[in-house]
């Protein structure tokens, strides 16, 4: 007997120390003496099961049961079970373990982890409690209550017992991980760093604290570092498709696309069914121009999961860049049907009416009434703001905050970046709220702009709309509207007590939140307020102001005196060419004999939208050496090719905007169409301002007639070419101090506005300054006191 245990003991030694074949010949052997002896088939089936032989370690360890039905061997089969994926017979184990032994503190944590595996957090909850009660000091199970507490939504609950547990035992990496955890959904994205720092410092080999640390970094704005967290967490787990997805998700967000290609595709490579990576590659794709190639993986993730929304608005976005306008919006109402709340189809519907010729008034407002129905159901508005209870409030630098993804090289960007530059600090306290994850030149150049920088990627509705509101925000400007990575539910929280839509979008939001859209007379004329949610404030001038390229590309001579005929351009987004306007511009080209049209634009570098746009032309009579077609290119590159053009065209009823503003500075006068909407009058706006009105066409056969007629004038295109910058900079679409004392105008009066509507005042002209001569203010709807009109 001795003997048999002194061979135990040994075996159990070697089974701690990780000497497996040693323990199994020792178990054996005591087996072989004894067959009945209990610790030696519980434990050589617990053996068995660590090196994978389930089946065989599961049913020594019931065989050591039957002869001693002991607690201990109660708890580790319910361990065996659980690793087997057997979890409500593992269940019943922990239970029978309790029963046995009630005062047994890690029987009660392992169902307390079993029953939170299985879905029910309250359960859990209990047991983890009594293994913490039995044990006050165990710190596996302070981390798993933390854990159900979590579940439950008890954040704060959860973020006290995870502290227990690093006090009962500081060097408890998972304890770290999961306090990182609720710190990041609280919002502190700081602390959650560390805190998930100080758990990779403990386990530096574990996978889950490096994507932990990758999710937090990325909250924070830390782009970089957390795509190299991302890198490691898939070093450590390589056979993990969903690590390599995980990495290809950070590298196509920071606008890595073509390296998270190969992420993707081994993630693939590792699990051909996993429908994330599908719909993950073919967004890369699609980012990268290859519509086509990407559409075969978007349709194999629908396939392959038919009930996920965001897959289904995903193929519809990439069906829109092929031009198959009608198979995304059915697309997009697939999404919605399954998620009625799922904003970014909702966005896509209603940015996607953008393209449609035949576009309704009264359709669209239905849709984006929808939409803001929906975003209002999920909030809680503030209904008091810190903001309003400042004394100072009257008198004050203004504290606005402005929310977009794309305070980057973009339109919005670029329109920003002048106006903010001459924005004065002493009336406007400007507040970045950043939901990008790109960051370059343009980026670099804002930030010093704004007084503070916040970075809400990460974050809810909800802890963002408590930052801005913390912030003491008075206005709260959206200058994304429904475009890529907007953040609009979050106005439905209503965070400040004044909210504005400008810049990024050309039509209502649809949120009853949102108390103004900022326009001018010429996008927002008065017949087109019923339109909108929102009510309608007009700047002078122009609603917009144009950042002046830093590059000094040379405007050159009329290409037409040395071609020997006329080249007319767009370098607009090819959505914008719809059937309407191909005909319009074959009826243009059949009217100037020998003239070109050049098109260039990202969508271009695709070998399909290329057959399919000279099959379109070919349709209406005009042959593939009458156009030259260009993808896309460098910024320099792209500013250079207006030197190949003489005049560029306008698509229809969606004009261009900043190519507009950037083909006038290169000297290339635009024509452009009369619309019935804000979106369609942008075109308008940018010729009025710029002093060109005549280059406005009122239909299609005037619009034909003025390019013939341009276009037969080479002396006037030519000395119009040669002064065309400066009158362009001189006019009020490129003077930024005039736009922004407009834009500080705007915003005193509209506070001003909203003070009076607290105070019970009515408004008058002794309480606020009157508009800059031709700002207009109307109303749409009554969300305030309304009293007379400025």
């Amino acid at each position: 007997m001795q003997d048999i245990r002194e061979t135990l003991n040994a075996a159990l030694a070697h089974h701690q120390a990780g000497r497996l074949a040693d323990a199994r010949t020792l178990y054996r052997q005591i087996l072989h003496a004894q067959p009945r002896h209990s610790d030696a088939l519980h434990f050589l089936g617990l053996l068995a099961c660590q090196i994978a032989q389930h089946d065989a370690g599961i049913a020594l360890m019931r065989e050591s049961i039957a002869v001693n039905p002991s607690p201990i061997y109660y708890n580790n089969l319910g361990n065996a079970l659980r690793d087997h994926g057997l979890l409500a017979d593992a269940i019943a184990e922990y239970r029978r373990a309790i029963v046995l032994k009630s005062d047994y503190a890690e029987a009660h944590n392992n169902l307390g982890n079993a029953l939170r595996e299985a879905g029910d957090a309250a359960a859990s909850l209990q047991s983890c409690a009594r293994a913490v009660e039995l044990l006050p000091g165990y710190a596996e199970g302070y981390n798993n209550l933390g854990n159900a507490l979590k579940d439950l939504g008890q954040i704060d609950a959860a973020l006290l017992a995870y502290n227990k547990a690093i006090a009962a035992r500081s060097d408890f990496a998972l304890a770290h991980i999961n306090l990182g955890n609720v710190l990041r959904e609280q919002g502190h994205a700081d602390a959650a760093v560390e805190s998930h720092r100080a758990g990779i410092a403990l386990a530096p080999n574990l996978a889950a604290a490096h994507d932990a640390l990758a999710g937090a970094l990325m909250d924070r704005g830390d782009v970089d570092a957390a795509i190299e967290s991302y890198r490691r967490a898939a070093e450590l787990q390589p056979e993990q498709a969903a690590a390599h997805n995980a990495l290809g998700n950070a590298l196509n967000g920071a606008g890595r696309a073509g390296e998270s290609v190969a992420c993707y595709e081994r993630a693939l490579a590792l699990q051909p069914d996993l429908a994330d990576a599908h719909h993950n590659l073919a967004n890369a794709l699609k980012r990268l121009g290859r519509a086509e190639q990407a559409l075969g993986f978007a349709r194999r993730a629908v396939e392959l999961r038919n009930d996920a929304p965001s897959f289904h608005n995903n193929l519809g976005m990439i069906l829109a860049d092929l031009n198959q306008f009608d198979a995304a919006l059915e697309r997009y109402r697939k999404a919605l049907a399954l998620d009625p709340d799922l904003a970014e189809s909702h966005t896509a519907v209603l940015f996607g009416q953008a393209y449609a010729a035949g576009w309704s008034a009264g359709a669209h407002l239905a849709d984006a009434r929808y939409f803001g129905q929906r975003m209002a159901a999920l909030a809680s508005p503030y209904t008091q703001w810190p903001a309003l209870a400042d004394a100072s409030r009257a008198t004050r630098a203004l504290r606005v905050g402005f929310v977009t993804a794309d305070f980057r090289a973009h339109p919005t960007g670029y329109f920003l970046e002048s106006a903010l530059a001459h924005l004065d600090r002493a009336k406007i306290e400007a507040i970045a709220y950043s939901n990008g994850l790109q960051h370059d030149d343009v980026t670099a150049r804002l930030k010093p702009r704004f007084a503070a920088w916040r970075h809400i990627a990460g974050m809810s509705d909800e802890a963002a709309a408590r930052m801005i509101h913390e912030d003491r925000i008075d206005i709260l400007v959206d200058l994304s509207g429904h475009t890529a990575r907007n953040r609009l539910p979050l106005f439905a929280w209503r965070p400040a007590p004044l909210q504005v839509s400008w810049l990024g979008y050309f039509a209502t939001t649809g949120l009853d939140a949102i108390d103004y859209v900022l326009g001018d007379p010429h996008v927002l004329p008065a017949e087109d307020e019923a339109q909108y949610v929102e009510r309608a404030w007009r700047l002078p001038d122009s609603y917009l102001c144009f950042t002046l390229p830093a590059r000094q590309v040379p405007v050159g001579p009329l290409p037409a005196l040395q071609a020997g005929h006329v080249t007319f351009g767009c370098f607009n987004n090819h959505k914008k060419l719809n059937d309407a306007v191909v005909a319009v511009w074959s009826r243009v080209l059949h009217a100037v004999p020998n003239s070109r049209l050049m098109l260039k634009n990202f969508q271009l570098g695709e070998p399909i939208m290329r057959r399919d746009t000279l099959a379109r032309f070919a349709a209406h009579g005009v042959g593939s050496e009458r156009l030259v077609l260009e993808g896309p290119s460098s910024r320099d590159e792209y500013f250079a090719a207006y030197q190949r053009v003489d005049l560029a065209l306008d698509p229809f009823p969606y004009p261009g905007g900043t190519t507009s503003v950037e083909g006038l500075w290169m000297g290339v006068p635009v024509l452009s169409r009369r619309g019935n909407r804000f979106l369609s009058r942008l075109g308008e706006m940018v010729l009025q301002t710029a002093g060109l009105p005549e280059w406005i066409a009122g239909d299609d056969d005037d619009y034909v007639a003025r390019a013939a007629a341009y276009a037969a004038d080479l002396p006037g295109l030519a000395a119009l070419r040669a002064g065309l910058r400066e009158r362009v900079i001189a006019s009020p679409l490129c003077d930024a101090p005039r736009f922004a004392r407009n834009l500080e105008a705007a915003f005193a009066q509209m506070w001003q506005r909203r003070l009076a509507a607290i105070d019970g005042v009515p408004p008058n002209l002794s309480l606020r300054a009157r508009p800059p001569e031709g700002a207009e203010e109307t109303w749409g709807r009554p969300a305030f006191p309304r009293g007379d009109n400025p």
